[in-house]
């Protein structure tokens, strides 16, 4: 997944697609459109790409993700979910 970091309160505005394909990669319209439903901010997009990436560290060691980020992986996971 490509990783982009912005700056200060420019993580707080709304993502747009443009920025979630960014930060995540080509994403499907199955995975895209509810992201997008979701309203992330940029912030919200970039810890789900950090929780996928496995730097799950940054967040405290144990630390669930939580809030829009955590829906975010719930929607790129879903399908490996299906799989077990």
């Amino acid at each position: 997944m490509a990783k982009v970091y912005t700056a200060g309160a420019d993580k707080r505005r709304t993502a747009t697609m443009q920025d979630v394909t960014a930060i995540l990669g080509q994403l499907d319209s199955t995975k895209a459109v509810p992201i997008m439903a979701l309203s992330p901010t940029v912030a919200d997009v970039e810890e789900a790409s950090l929780w996928l990436g496995g730097d799950r560290d940054i967040f405290g060691p144990g630390q669930p993700l939580k809030g829009v980020a955590s829906q975010i992986v719930t929607i790129l996971t879903a399908d490996e979910e299906e799989g077990d």
